[in-house]
């Protein structure tokens, strides 16, 4: 045990005296003159919508600066999947910042498209529709708050999730007004809404956030996840709830059976039966992994359908049939798999698995009777591009990144740590000289995981070009092996997770011609406390 820390503690002063140097290098002045090209920015997909007839896909795209995936400026496009022509959508308030067109929602005949537009300099929100060819744009609201995933239902009625006079955007990382007057005001919470009559009228109750829903069938009401108080704050103890439109008031499904639970991606089967969501630990919202729970609706407990899986569902939606499906991180493959009917726990059928990501950022839309989807798809050396087919089987449908690519060499890794198979990506330089220093890079959360990404124009790829390989471990606590190595860290961060990545330091060492006397390491969030 005695040699063991003594290598521990040299490596860790190599990592610690290295990523010194490390940044300072970063410091210098990048290579070219003033003659230089500039540099081509990443265009990026935010929201992808298929229409129901599987004619017409409508995204939010733009291109993002780099070390950043949020473009400035964004465009609403409608592309035609038989010819593949696209329409941009002139805005009103024009092509600039804070023109933010958000929660596409086709409807149900695929005759036109619904989008909630940001106002530029404030959290005011207008809905608009036009025609699925470009035509037509009619505004058919102003709502002074946010608004977010419109849907429409089965019976043509639009709903969203609104906040009404919103001092901020959505989300724990937007920034709030500054703390002044009332201390003791209410808090602007996050409800559901449905668009009847030129104005919103509200379903779920004033004391409740509801982080996200889906429509019941057959006049049902809605599904949704909620807590009371501040949505920044009480996420992760929020329950599942039955959301009626008469004034019954809201009634709960489903309370995680501890606090290490939170539940994410309520879907509503197409007969209305049951409600299938996703349980597990998780960090941050909408960083999603865990098993997959359906429950009965007419009564009965949730029923986990991949308890002993070893692997995270990331996403999840019943398809044109009624089978539940689900996408999974399973190691270093992201999977595509069905899970039947979703009442009892049964033989996975894989529908796809390959090591790229698909629908990182704008997730996968499906159309029925179809059975057409379409999604964004990249990995860590090719850029994202759209694509569209039935699951498994698709095509490219823009070339909107052509050309760019990382130069990198891609090795998944995998180590024994504790008794714990870990997974990690090694980056290796295109020319590759015979003895490269590596950067440790550590994912936040802890629960999240690094996956196949495009970085682009940035760190990365400047590290890379400059002849650094990158290592990108997955420690316990990680996403990606099913909820025990997930769980692994709880009470114990900065211990185990920490022999996990010094274990696939050692592996990557022995994988490639890296020095071992010129290591460095850095991370965000979680990744920066495991670094320090």
């Amino acid at each position: 045990m005695k040699t063991k820390k003594r290598i521990g503690r040299a490596r860790m002063r190599a990592l610690f005296h290295a990523s010194l140097s490390c940044g300072l290098l970063m410091l210098a002045p990048a290579a070219g003159g003033a003659g230089e090209a500039p540099q081509r920015l990443v265009h990026r997909f935010l929201e992808i919508e298929l229409s129901s007839d599987a004619t017409f896909v409508a995204s939010v795209e733009g291109d993002a600066p780099a070390n950043g995936f949020l473009p400035p400026v964004r465009d609403l496009m409608i592309r035609h999947l038989r010819d593949n022509v696209a329409t941009r959508i002139e805005l009103p308030c024009g092509r600039v910042p804070e023109c933010w067109p958000a929660a596409l929602a086709w409807a149900p005949d695929g005759s036109h498209l619904s989008f909630a537009l940001r106002m530029p300099g404030g959290h005011a929100r207008a809905l608009y529709t036009v025609a699925a060819d470009g035509s037509g744009l009619t505004k058919l609201l102003d709502f002074n708050g946010t608004i977010g995933e419109m849907r429409y239902g089965p019976d043509g009625r639009l709903a969203m999730l609104a906040t009404e006079n919103a001092r901020k955007e959505v989300g724990a990382t937007e920034a709030g007004t500054p703390i002044s007057g009332d201390l003791d005001a209410p808090v602007t919470l996050q409800r559901i809404a449905v668009l009847e009559n030129d104005a919103l009228r509200w379903v779920s109750p004033p004391d409740l956030y509801v982080y996200e829903y889906d429509w019941r069938p057959a006049g049902g009401g809605f599904i949704g996840t909620a807590a009371p108080g501040n949505g920044d704050d009480n996420w992760w103890t929020a329950k599942l709830y039955g959301f009626s439109e008469s004034d019954s008031g809201p009634q709960v499904l489903y309370s995680p059976a501890n606090a290490r639970q939170q539940i994410a991606k309520p879907s509503v089967s197409r007969d209305g039966r049951s409600v299938a969501f996703i349980a597990g630990i998780m960090s941050d919202f909408g960083s999603t992994g865990g098993d997959v729970y359906t429950l009965a609706l007419d009564g009965g407990p949730a029923v986990n359908l991949t308890a002993s899986l070893r692997a995270s569902a990331t996403a999840l939606g019943w398809d044109c049939n009624g089978h539940l499906q689900a996408q999974l991180l399973k190691g270093d493959q992201t999977e595509f798999v069905d899970l039947g009917g979703g009442r009892r726990p049964a033989p996975l059928l894989v529908l796809w698995s390959g090591a790229e990501s698909v629908g990182p950022r704008a997730g996968v839309s499906l159309a029925c009777p179809s059975g057409m989807s379409a999604a964004e798809h990249e990995s860590f050396m090719e850029p994202p591009e759209l694509e569209a087919g039935a699951i498994g089987h698709w095509h490219n449908l823009t070339t909107a990144n052509a050309g760019m690519g990382t130069p990198a060499h891609v090795q998944s890794l995998w180590w024994k740590s504790d008794g714990f198979d870990v997974q990690g990506w090694l980056l290796l330089p295109e020319h590759a000289s015979a003895k490269m220093s590596m950067i440790t890079m550590i994912h936040g959360g802890p629960a999240a995981a690094a996956t196949p990404v495009f970085s682009g124009p940035g760190l990365s790829e400047t590290l890379l070009e400059r002849g650094y390989a990158l290592f990108r471990p997955n420690p316990r606590g990680s996403y990606g092996q099913g909820e025990r190595f997930t769980l692994a860290n709880v009470r114990d961060f900065g211990h185990g997770d920490l022999r996990d990545v010094l274990a696939g330091i050692d592996t990557a060492l022995k994988s490639a011609p890296i020095d071992a006397s010129r290591l460095g390491i850095t991370g965000g969030s979680y990744g920066g406390f495991l670094t320090m």
